[in-house]
């Protein structure tokens, strides 16, 4: 069975670039395709990968820049030439599932939610564009042409995996399609609980961009005024600095080894925003330490009230800070926690998604020959 594997773009290495990594793993002779490819902000061992990229590569600034080119982005992908696969695997949030592909050729859509800034977070964005109008037109148009696109595309897929109930039901809502569960991969290996008592402050490690609310967390703990350690980068920094107070720490962009360092000796992890297949809260679990998450998304699939964390219910800071509060008069088992990870290690996931491209491509061909 011949494969190959589609993503979105491959401009920083986060949850879903390990899930491509992993898939890799699962698939070695299988190339990767991607509308922009930045070696340079990616481990050495994805240059021993095929990886091939788009003509939108090749562009100026699209490694610094690569929100300037989004536009092309649909177009890109629909320029990969994919003939003599029997099956392709898209990781998709944005643009891969558009592929084509020929009539005998079995696509499988990894789609971890419809793209959120186009159904269900466009007037969260359009709110943040306020004041600026020729932006705010810009990115309506936009938007309205890649939600029609969106939608189009998703009948390019045969069959789509998504990585949590809430992501399966915004894929029914949005194309009217059903998904099949498949819970992602977490490194399991990079991950270890310390055996020692938690240091004193609370951790939070995300992408920060609108949807992931880090600003609900720094102004939780602006009212609290306990230690909060922030690692990561992204367009909302700026703002998150002006309003921070200063027992909110920022790092940036860290290495695994200091995220999974932090992770293991921090009182528990914050998870604000929600969700749709959350990987750092089982990472955390895998290091002994809880988390502390909005209840909604696919936390609600990977946090055990009580038990592995805490909830809180309304997405506001004050609702944040009494789940701080009430955290910290509960105890954890760090040895529940990372038993509790170990089903989302990479071996499990390996399997699955072998068994199910091969059992889907099977039934694919049988359909197609009648």
């Amino acid at each position: 069975m011949k494969v190959a594997i589609v993503y979105d773009y491959m401009t920083q290495f986060g949850g879903a670039e390990r899930v491509v990594r992993i898939l890799h793993h699962a698939f070695p002779d299988a190339p990767i395709y991607t509308v922009v490819y930045n070696p340079k902000v990616f481990p050495d061992d994805f240059k021993s990968m095929d990886i091939r990229t788009s003509f939108v590569n090749r562009l100026p600034l699209s490694h610094r820049c690569f929100e300037l080119y989004i536009p092309l982005y649909g177009f890109a992908v629909e320029q990969f030439d994919l003939r003599g696969y029997d099956v392709v695997i898209s990781v998709s949030t944005m643009v891969a599932k558009g592929i084509l592909t020929g009539p005998r050729t079995c696509h499988i859509s990894i789609c971890f939610t419809p793209m959120r800034w186009a159904w269900d977070l466009y007037q969260n964005y359009i709110d943040e564009l306020r004041g600026r109008w020729f932006f705010r037109q810009g990115f309506r148009l936009a938007t309205h042409y890649y939600r029609t696109w969106d939608v189009a595309s998703a009948e390019r897929v045969n069959y789509f995996i998504t990585g949590s109930r809430v992501a399966a039901r915004r894929i029914r809502k949005h194309y009217g399609r059903d998904a099949d569960v498949i819970h992602p991969p977490i490194e399991y290996e990079r991950f270890r609980p310390t055996g020692k008592p938690p240091e004193d402050f609370y951790l939070v490690v995300s992408r920060l961009v609108l949807a992931k609310r880090v600003d609900l967390a720094v102004q939780a703990f602006a009212k609290l005024g306990k230690p909060l350690v922030v690692i990561g980068t992204g367009e909302r920094l700026p703002h998150l600095q002006r309003i921070a107070t200063p027992n909110v720490t920022f790092l940036g962009f860290q290495p695994d080894e200091v995220v999974s360092d932090h992770l293991a000796r921090c009182k528990a992890l914050i998870l604000a925003g929600e969700e749709d297949s959350p990987l750092t809260p089982v990472e955390a679990h895998a290091s002994g330490r809880p988390v502390i998450a909005y209840a909604a998304g696919g936390a609600l699939e990977t946090v055990e009230d009580g038990v592995t964390g805490v909830f809180f219910r309304e997405p506001t800071p004050e609702a944040l800070a009494d789940a701080v509060r009430r955290f910290e008069t509960l105890s954890f088992d760090g040895a529940v926690m990372a038993a509790h990870a170990e089903p989302f290690g990479p071996t499990p996931f390996i399997r699955r998604i072998r068994e199910y491209a091969e059992r889907r491509h099977r039934e694919y061909i049988e359909s197609y020959y009648g």
